[in-house]
């Protein structure tokens, strides 16, 4: 059976002249305008997003969706029986302990699956062909795929051995020859550096879990299963940790975005992201917002916002930042191809 054929991105020459006989524009030289805006709503977007996913792209193999649950996006008939179970214990309960007592009363998700639009455009942009990219929270298959097929080295840490084996059956499914295969090692990305002792990355580039905000298992070491002090010491010291593991004068690209506490307020999970990497040695550069399809936003966030005035999210922080120099960096990343 023939693969499916890759999206491709051919940057116009210094004498090319589009046929209808403008200047090349911005999205024509750099895929998509370098604006600190990027509407993943555009029908552009939308196109490219699905050119990608008609590979054969299924990045949410390897995670059962029993083990997810979004605990800020309940329905209120699952908040009364939360409530319900602590007046009976006599004390509040954690979600998970709710979710193993009563899991038909939880509303669980589909896996957030990362947009390999926003991949193609971080790799083209932050790195060039042959570069390796390293992914500390390597999660599903997309971005080593989409480093495969745009020319670039890619190694993914997982903590979850189901996680590694779903995504190399991903590759072996749809690689092609002349692709650098992805590398995915189980471990933990507290020590990403045992894991991967002889990497010298070019791009720092992955997508933490937001606290809680999603559960993706039961595991101890998994972040998203710790309280919010120990969620954030040992991401810091997870940035640390990948950060030695990046060449001087080069990027690394975060994307984050913010949740609230039990009480409702906001974390302020950008900001730890940015001190934390300041503090590993890595300055911000550049911050885009990444706006994303409202979904089910719209059902739900007329109720919460009569009832307690939060604003319903529907983008996520794009943090960019550079080890060393800025201008090597950029040398380094050469033409964007």
């Amino acid at each position: 059976m023939t693969k499916a054929t890759f999206p491709i991105f051919t940057p116009p020459g210094p004498d090319t002249i589009p046929s209808d006989g403008r200047n090349p524009s911005l999205a024509d030289r750099f895929l998509a305008v370098p604006f600190s805006l990027l509407d993943a709503r555009t029908g552009w977007w939308r196109d490219r997003k699905a050119a990608w996913l008609a590979i054969g792209i299924q990045s949410e193999l390897g995670r059962s969706d029993r083990l997810l649950y979004p605990t800020s996006a309940q329905p209120p008939a699952t908040y009364a029986a939360k409530n319900a179970y602590e007046a009976a214990l006599g004390r509040k309960a954690t979600w998970a302990e709710f979710a193993q007592a009563h899991p038909d009363k939880i509303r669980h998700q589909g896996t957030s699956v990362f947009d390999p639009v926003l991949c193609e455009l971080v790799y083209r942009w932050f790195s060039a062909p042959g570069h390796l990219v390293l992914d500390p929270f390597a999660g599903g298959s997309v971005r080593g795929i989409v480093a495969a097929a745009t020319g670039r080295a890619y190694a993914g840490v997982d903590l979850r051995a189901e996680q590694v084996q779903a995504n190399r059956a991903q590759w072996a499914a749809l690689g092609q020859p002349g692709m650098p295969p992805p590398r995915w090692v189980q471990g933990d990305a507290l020590t990403v550096r045992q894991a991967l002792p002889e990497v010298q990355a070019d791009l720092l580039f992955s997508c933490p879990p937001y606290g809680n905000l999603e559960r993706y298992s039961d595991d101890e070491a998994d972040l998203s299963t710790m309280r919010y002090p120990r969620f954030l010491q040992t991401y810091r010291q997870i940035i640390k940790e990948s950060v030695a593991l990046l060449r001087p004068d080069r990027f690394a690209c975060f994307v984050v975005g913010d949740f609230r506490d039990t009480k409702g307020l906001q974390r302020g999970f950008v900001g730890d992201t940015i001190a934390a990497f300041r503090d590993a040695g890595a300055q911000l550069y550049n911050e885009a917002i990444l706006v994303t399809s409202a979904g089910s936003l719209p059902i739900r966030a007329g109720k919460a916002f009569e009832v307690s005035r939060k604003l319903g999210r529907t983008h996520q922080q794009v943090l960019v930042f550079v080890k060393g120099d800025a201008r090597r960096a950029t040398a380094a990343c050469g033409a964007v191809r």
